[in-house]
């Protein structure tokens, strides 16, 4: 209570819309989870947000995503790009909305989104189980309409009962059909698509330097 009192906290006083999608392990696409992700604007190319496993109070902060324009991702070396994920589909498809907020109201953000891409580092993998956020940080992807990326169904009907939203072909699909998307999506992006293989952090010992830039 003293420090609601006494502190200003304004980076978390930034963050003004709350969204909910699905985020896919990057080494095993079967492993899918429903994320919240609470967001703050640093301009008009970067969006960082903070993720939970829910809303509620209790809900644990799993990870956090890292939101760019196209424009920004075009100019990053192919090795990071490789790290991020496309918005399109996600957005199109219906699967990211902001909770509780009319797609009238939302539709120009979404627009937006639908042409930015992300990077998303899970540090509490809730889904299998962990009491704590234990080992090396995972990357996550974004849904996609190929398999074995697509968002399971039952996962997302959950959701949609949950917070009465229609992802259905006459839902917020149908809304955002007319919706611009990218001229082109980088190949460089949805890494496991144009690969076929996954991505995982994995901690080894490494010699400290003293003068050398990390790593």
């Amino acid at each position: 209570m003293g420090a609601q009192v006494a502190q200003a906290l304004k980076p978390v006083r930034q963050m003004k819309l709350h969204a909910c999608s699905f985020a896919l392990h990057a080494h095993d696409l079967h492993r899918q989870m429903e994320v919240h992700h609470f967001l703050s604007r640093l301009n008009q190319d970067v969006v960082q947000c903070a993720v939970y496993d829910s809303d509620k109070p209790s809900a644990r902060l799993i990870g956090v995503e890292y939101i760019v324009s196209d424009t920004i991702f075009e100019g990053l070396p192919p090795e990071e790009q490789k790290l991020w994920h496309s918005h399109a589909y996600e957005v199109k498809a219906g699967l990211w909305t902001a909770v509780g907020v009319p797609e009238a109201l939302q539709s120009s953000e979404m627009a937006s989104l639908a042409k930015t891409y992300g990077k998303f580092w899970c540090t509490w993998q809730v889904d299998r189980g962990d009491a704590l956020p234990l080992g090396a940080p995972a990357l996550m992807v974004s849904p996609q309409a190929a398999e074995p990326g697509r968002a399971r169904g039952e996962l997302v009907r959950s959701r949609d009962e949950r917070y009465k939203v229609d992802t259905s072909a006459g839902g917020i699909k149908a809304a955002r059909v007319e919706m611009d998307e990218p001229e082109w999506i980088n190949p460089n992006a949805d890494y496991w698509r144009q690969h076929g293989k996954g991505l995982a952090v994995d901690v080894v010992p490494a010699e400290m330097k003293r003068h050398a830039p990390f790593p």
